[in-house]
């Protein structure tokens, strides 16, 4: 007996990426200490308030079974909070409660796409973006963003690629190069979708976390709100990554296409843990500044010490808890890199090629852990490129 294909291929015939992290934790679990800057987790735990929020509301009976689009409070919630931020009236009924984001994503194009279908996203990607889009029977197809244009995409490069495609996945604040997408880029995305009837799916779990310019939600532009979803999650926003507690946000249609799908999938997200994410997001901009703000800070570090070098290049990483690091003067590739680094110092960085062929010769660096060390870090990062650089 034999997987079916949908599954035995979702990684294409290849490797998801994650071999440095893997052997980063092998080497952790035999004893060796090693720095790790390669996964988006919060190096602080999610705030005690919310955990008993969620405490209360299990010891007070909400442990059954939950309205499957979610509960009503919290799509209200969510519906409020993205009508203030985008200024596009979002009611309930644009909102349906998903397992976290990489649920959202999956359902988001399951919701557009038939098998057989292409399905555009962005080189640099996050890792799980080709995979979720072949779980979906779609037929993945990247379209490369570029260094020299500091990974924003052109949509000349797009509408390419837009024949015969039903969507295009974007994400902004980018994970993994940081950048924001302009509005001048955003604008140019709209164009080719309506010009070619894409579905825009817009991940934007990196909302709150936006250092330099505006974020721009491409739902709110002209034409793109019957056309657009949009994946949020708790999950950056709040330090709440193990809750999963995501979202999608759509047309009235769409979501309700959607219920039908988590009737017969997941059946929702536990009453509890939704009541906790109301609780949170009750908590104000405040509350989402300050789980925010320690990237910022390490964001301001990390300028320092790349600017007292000239080995490692620096992508402008106006968003979200990464750095993209150009290492291609070293002579290695990104992958190449990180095996040394990791081999040599026990520091554990992405390499770019995780993410896709355009991030060649690039590492990500998540800006994961206390300040101290990240900078110590990303110091001796720098010295071990001007050694190898040396070498060449």
């Amino acid at each position: 007996m034999q997987a079916s294909t949908r599954i035995s291929g979702i990684l294409g015939g290849g490797s998801d990426g994650w071999e440095v992290f893997l052997r980063a934790r092998q080497m952790i679990a035999e004893g060796t200490p090693v720095t790790e800057l390669t996964i988006g987790e919060h190096d602080i735990r999610t705030a005690a308030p919310i955990l008993q929020d969620m405490h209360r509301a299990a010891m007070a009976g909400h442990t059954g079974y939950a309205a499957v689009p979610g509960i009503d409070a919290l799509r209200d919630a969510i519906a409020a909070r993205v009508t203030a931020k985008t200024g596009v009236p979002t009611s309930r009924d644009n909102v349906m409660i998903t397992p976290g984001g990489q649920a959202a994503l999956f359902a988001a194009h399951m919701a557009v796409i038939d098998p057989g279908d292409k399905a555009l996203y962005i080189d640099p990607y996050y890792a799980t973006y080709p995979g979720t889009l072949r779980g979906a029977s779609a037929v993945p197809v990247a379209v490369k963003a570029h260094a020299d244009a500091a990974f924003q995409p052109r949509a000349t490069d797009i509408a390419a690629a837009a024949q015969g495609a039903k969507s295009l996945l974007v994400n902004s604040p980018n994970n993994p190069t940081g950048v924001i997408y302009s509005r001048e880029t955003l604008e140019d995305i709209a164009k080719v979708c309506r010009d070619h009837d894409l579905w825009l799916i817009s991940d934007e779990v990196y909302d709150t976390q936006v250092w330099e310019g505006p974020h721009i939600s491409p739902r709110a532009l002209d034409g793109m709100a019957d056309r657009t979803l949009v994946v949020g999650s708790m999950s950056k926003s709040h330090a709440m990554t193990g809750s999963r507690v995501g979202w999608v946000v759509g047309p009235e249609e769409i979501i309700a296409h959607l219920v039908n799908l988590a009737t017969h999938t997941t059946y929702g997200v536990p009453g509890y843990i939704q009541d906790a994410a109301l609780f949170a997001l009750e908590q104000s901009d405040a509350f989402e500044a300050e789980i925010a703000e320690p990237f910022r800070r390490r964001r301001a570090l990390a300028q320092n010490v790349l600017a007292a070098q000239n080995v490692v290049g620096t992508v402008p990483n106006g968003g979200a808890m990464y750095m993209m690091l150009d290492v291609s003067a070293t002579g290695l590739s990104g992958e190449g890199f990180a095996n040394a680094l990791l081999d040599a110092h026990h520091i554990a960085v992405m390499p770019g090629e995780s993410f896709g062929a355009a991030a060649e010769g690039h590492v990500r660096v998540a800006m994961t852990i206390e300040d101290n060390a990240f900078e110590q870090a990303l110091k001796t990062l720098c010295t071990f490129a001007e050694e190898l650089s040396a070498k060449r």
